[in-house]
């Protein structure tokens, strides 16, 4: 019986996956230019509540049934809280005190946290050696950015490095609840109930910690505002699923490293963000534990 070949990329793939970068790359971009008249969870909140139209016009127009049950909703809400609602708040607030470019690079451990975190709640990944040292990568990475001072001289800026940390660690435990209870369900239904869900939960978080939001925004705001939602949000997801069925699980973890690419040399050129020694040296260490994590490398290697 002949083994089942392994989902490559191709041309398609391929641009597809830039595509992703490009969109999700740019979301920390289009955030700091919000930033500027909008705070961090109204942010947030405009980001889930424009994508949800765009993406039931999607699921209607495929013909795709939306559950009616409560115990699938009430799992859309968890992953909407787990995947947008936490995630989302904690690195627009990150990015109030450190740069777009940053903010992308220490969201990088998202794959390598991701897969400590399904080795210990999934029994089908279990939590191998290659695993553990990636995350210690991760981990080594982060602290080179962070830069030893800062057991020292704690400061808003590594409070801000550690909500992106702590995105991360939500996305990671996102993962493990989107397979234990939305496999059932198509994948572009998910991603509007998980919006749907983030919604119902950031409006009330948004109105009562930040008040209403204000809508006399300039015009380059609001663009910011309804790119980071229909171009970062809802036309990623639409990406992120296409590039799943084609290439596979594996190969769309590739994103991972080909973001920070796109935020830094949107932040550098648009933005005028610099970014230091650290940063860069940390952010191959965190792309090198992607790396030993996947594992294809190393085998190719030795």
């Amino acid at each position: 019986m002949s083994q089942a070949k392994a989902p490559t990329i191709d041309l398609t793939s391929g641009l597809l996956l830039l595509g992703l970068a490009t969109v999700w790359g740019g979301s920390f971009f289009f955030a700091e230019i919000a930033l500027t008249e909008v705070p961090p969870l109204t942010i947030a909140l405009h980001r889930v509540f424009w994508a949800v139209p765009v993406l039931l016009v999607v699921v209607l127009l495929r013909g795709i049934t939306i559950p009616t049950s409560g115990k699938a909703w009430v799992c859309y809400l968890v992953m909407g809280a787990l995947n947008n609602a936490i995630p989302f708040s904690l690195i627009f607030w990150g990015q109030t005190s450190i740069g777009s470019g940053l903010a992308s690079i220490l969201n990088g451990t998202t794959a390598v946290f991701g897969a400590v975190v399904a080795g210990l709640l999934l029994v089908d990944e279990p939590l191998t050696t290659r695993k553990i040292i990636g995350a210690l990568f991760g981990l080594l990475g982060v602290a080179v950015i962070m830069g030893l001072d800062a057991l020292s001289n704690f400061n808003v800026q590594n409070l801000g490095q550690l909500a992106i940390m702590g995105a991360a660690l939500s996305y990671a435990f996102a993962g493990v609840w989107g397979k234990k209870y939305l496999s059932q369900y198509p994948p572009v239904m998910n991603a509007l109930g998980m919006l749907a869900g983030s919604t119902l939960l950031m409006i009330p978080a948004a109105f009562f910690i930040e008040g209403t939001p204000v809508l006399a925004l300039s015009a380059g705001v609001w663009a910011s505002l309804l790119a980071v939602a229909i171009l970062s949000t809802a036309l990623a997801y639409l990406l992120y699923f296409e590039i799943l069925v084609r290439a596979g699980s594996a190969n769309l973890m590739l994103v991972t490293l080909l973001i920070p690419p796109v935020a830094v040399t949107l932040s550098v050129v648009f933005l005028g963000e610099e970014l230091g020694l650290e940063a860069l040296l940390g952010f191959i260490i965190i792309a090198l534990g992607l790396a030993i994590t996947d594992g294809r490398l190393l085998d190719r290697i030795f």
